[in-house]
């Protein structure tokens, strides 16, 4: 870290070598001369320390360089390039290279700034203390380059529902090397990179496989750059995904959806897909449709309802990319039907597996239910009103038996009736009787 020193004998020899020398050496050689004499002046430097800190800056911006001592006697501080080429010297600047500024010069302190930084700034700047021994330390400056262009790019503009597609990214000459993420929406997705160097720059490429579906249309694939010199740097590409057909039919008229004979039916097929379906078909499943059944565009309507238009129907829908359908299954009923149908109509969903759509289904164990909640109610109702009906029946004979048997009131005829074993031995019994009572009369005087 010590640099070499000539000894004093030596700067007559020095002197007179810059007074014999050509003029664009002699500037130089009096430099030198000023730093040997400097040194050959200063007294040792014990207990003095030389600071200083690394610094980081993004090109194009500003980097400040301090040299600072501690415990400063007035020594001598400059500051050199990579080079070794002094920079300033003391509050002098040498070095013919303006975007070098002094910012603070004092006995204990050498700052300098160095505007507009560039890649080829990178490297070790050195401070010196002329002290005997002299005192050398290095700071380092570190040039931080954002990606001079950040380019996404997608296999295919339009993708099909199912496809696998490739996107890439890439993030152009930086330095340090840039770290690229994906994310499709608010989703982060993992992507696979390679790193190319060339001249202490980085060029980096991501590839993203994705597998795209309907829900996928309109949604931003975004590549997002990590890089500690920029923030929110990032690209994005919307994808576009075909996909075939997705059909509804809802159910116009009859409202309550109620189907009796003589009615009007009026269905409505909603097919939405990408492209839109350009052909809706009505078509009924093992029959003809009705010959007065009428079709206008994505609408169906029968009128005069008959029990003979029973069946189910169904709506077919097609783009470019497949076909899809939904079907309507019908129950006409009698005029005097006052309950709603257990199920007067099932949807499947838009593909080839024909299941049941869970929204009509639902439907139709909701008028199911209905259904049967009307059945128990009535059920219950006929029994409440026979138990009522045995009741009052209970009731009305409980009174009448009450009316007739009010209770038994005995005459003197009757007396004794109860010992006799007909009538006329009750009658006797009971004169007996008054006979006996007047015998058994008391006088008083």
């Amino acid at each position: 870290m010590a640099s070499a020193v000539l000894p004093s004998g030596s700067l007559c020899a020095a002197a007179a070598a810059a007074a014999a020398a050509p003029p664009g050496l002699r500037l130089r050689l009096r430099l030198l001369l000023l730093l040997l004499s400097a040194a050959a002046l200063i007294p040792t430097g014990d207990g003095q320390n030389l600071i200083t800190e690394d610094v980081t800056v993004v090109e194009g911006e500003v980097a400040t360089i301090s040299c600072r001592v501690k415990n400063s006697d007035d020594s001598v501080i400059q500051l050199l390039n990579p080079n070794r080429q002094t920079i300033y010297f003391r509050d002098f600047r040498p070095l013919k290279d303006s975007r070098f500024q002094l910012v603070n010069f004092s006995n204990s302190e050498l700052r300098v700034s160095l505007t507009n930084v560039s890649i080829s700034d990178e490297g070790r700047y050195f401070c010196q203390l002329y002290t005997d021994p002299p005192q050398e330390i290095y700071t380092t400056i570190t040039v931080l380059v954002p990606p001079r262009n950040l380019m996404i790019d997608i296999q295919k503009d339009t993708a099909v529902e199912g496809e696998e597609i490739e996107v890439n990214c890439t993030a152009m000459a930086s330095k340090p090397a840039t770290t690229i993420r994906w994310f499709k929406g608010n989703k982060e997705l993992t992507g696979k990179s390679e790193v190319e160097e060339w001249s202490d720059m980085y060029t980096v490429t991501s590839q993203l496989m994705l597998t795209v579906g309907k829900e996928d249309d309109g949604v931003p694939v975004i590549c997002l750059v990590d890089h500690p010199a920029v923030k929110d740097m990032q690209t994005q590409r919307y994808l576009e995904v075909q996909y075939k057909p997705q059909v509804h039919i809802q159910l116009t008229y009859p409202p309550q959806g109620l189907t009796r004979e003589g009615d009007t039916l009026e269905l409505t097929c909603e097919a939405i897909g990408k492209p839109q379906p350009v052909m809706v078909n009505w078509v009924r499943l093992d029959d003809d449709l009705p010959q007065h059944a009428v079709v206008s565009g994505s609408n169906l309507l029968i009128n005069n309802l008959n029990k003979t238009d029973n069946g189910t129907y169904r709506c077919e829908a097609s783009n470019v990319v497949g076909t899809a359908h939904s079907d309507y299954t019908l129950y006409v009923y009698d005029t005097t039907a006052t309950t709603e149908p257990a199920v007067h109509g099932l949807t499947q969903l838009p593909n080839s597996a024909e299941e049941l759509d869970s929204e009509d289904l639902s439907d139709s164990r909701a008028g199911e239910e209905n259904s049967i909640r009307a059945v128990d109610h009535a059920v219950i109702g006929g029994v409440v009103a026979v138990v009522v009906f045995a009741m009052l029946c209970l009731l009305i004979i409980l009174g009448r038996y009450f009316a007739r048997h009010k209770g038994t009131y005995f005459t003197h005829e009757a007396k004794g009736a109860d010992d006799a074993a007909d009538a006329d031995t009750a009658i006797i019994n009971a004169e007996g009787g008054q006979n006996n009572s007047e015998e058994k009369k008391e006088y008083f005087i």
